[in-house]
């Protein structure tokens, strides 16, 4: 799969162009990035199904959907911030981030939640029993090291164990590489990369390997079930689009519930939308996991709040959930 970087000049290359029509575009349109991978099934069910096209012609629109795929929060948030998409994906802290940075200015707020579901830590090395057992030794391969979901997961155990002056301590040991290389490269062995800290499916096709074991969840880490994925934009497309925003945020709880009532069509949806090589029953038995939950509303994700902020990798520190997701998110429960 490739990664983010090579996509990023060709994407931002008419930026210029698209900020200065930004300011003119009307109500119906509307542009969407994701990344690869399960947790991004809402999105496959929403564009396989056309619902946001749907909902839009309750608000009286014929909304134009633009779907583009990149892999890594650093390229989503360039993007956004610069005006060439209007909702972007990715893991839970790079969203607060984001919130965090631009309070005040483009005001980035989280949508909805892509569904609970957890991340292994994985590793070959068979001395690796714990994150307590990680050395100088090890390489852990993660999307986006230092600031991606995973390494932030990372760096809230890390301080838990070691004391948040020390959070950072494993960062000289991950790497930056895709979820399918990083797969490839554990369960091949023979490179530098001994760990993993995977997401659905990737994880559960490396374990299928007797060389490969799990080390920690993520819903280890944050005390139980949690949110993976947030969709988030600015506070300029949710105020100057209220039907478009509306009919996108009503097609993603259409999504989800066509998801919990039809899990083996959904199964067959990723493999369509994502042109997935995964077998049908690989696929169906990881959306009827029981540890995975595909809604909108948020889980626990106040602990990611609490924690990043404890640590200070957020500067400003959140009273609840609602205070870093627009309003329409607050009709379903949250955390």
């Amino acid at each position: 799969m490739p990664s983010i970087r090579p996509f990023i000049p060709a994407l931002l290359a008419g930026v210029t162009a698209l900020a200065l029509a930004g300011a003119a575009r009307a109500e119906g349109q509307i542009r969407i990035a994701q990344q690869f991978g399960i947790g991004y099934l809402i999105l496959d069910v929403v564009q396989d199904q056309k619902l946001i096209e749907k909902q839009g012609k309750k608000e009286g629109l014929d909304i134009k959907v633009e779907w583009t795929s990149l892999s890594g929060a650093t390229g989503m948030n360039e993007a956004l911030l610069a005006g060439a998409l209007d909702v972007v994906s990715a893991g839970a802290p790079p969203a607060l981030v984001l919130w965090d940075r631009t309070r005040g200015r483009q005001n980035v707020k989280a949508i909805a939640s892509l569904g609970s579901m957890p991340n292994y830590l994985l590793s070959n090395n068979p001395k690796v029993k714990s994150v307590k057992d990680l050395s100088d030794k090890d390489r852990i391969a993660v999307p986006a090291a230092g600031v991606g979901y995973q390494s932030r997961t990372l760096q809230i155990e890390t301080a838990r164990l070691y004391g948040k002056d020390d959070y950072k301590r494993f960062d000289a040991i991950t790497v930056s590489l895709s979820h399918p290389d990083a797969t490839a490269a554990l369960i091949s062995g023979g490179s530098e990369i001994n760990a993993h800290f995977s997401s659905p499916p990737f994880q559960y096709q490396a374990l299928e390997n007797k060389n490969v074991h799990k080390v920690i969840s993520s819903y280890d880490i944050l005390g139980g079930p949690a949110t993976f994925n947030f969709l988030y934009g600015t506070q300029k497309f949710h105020d100057e689009n209220p039907k478009t925003y509306r009919a996108f945020y009503n097609a993603l709880v259409e999504a989800a519930e066509f998801i919990r009532n039809n899990k083996a069509r959904a199964a067959d949806t990723f493999i369509r939308v994502q042109k997935s090589k995964l077998s049908p029953e690989f696929v169906r038995k990881i959306v009827e996991d029981p540890e995975i939950n595909f809604t909108v509303s948020p889980e626990r994700s106040f602990v990611y709040a609490e924690k990043l902020h404890e640590i200070g990798v957020l500067k400003h520190r959140a009273s609840s959930w609602k205070d870093y997701f627009f309003e329409e998110a607050y009709a379903q429960p949250g955390s």
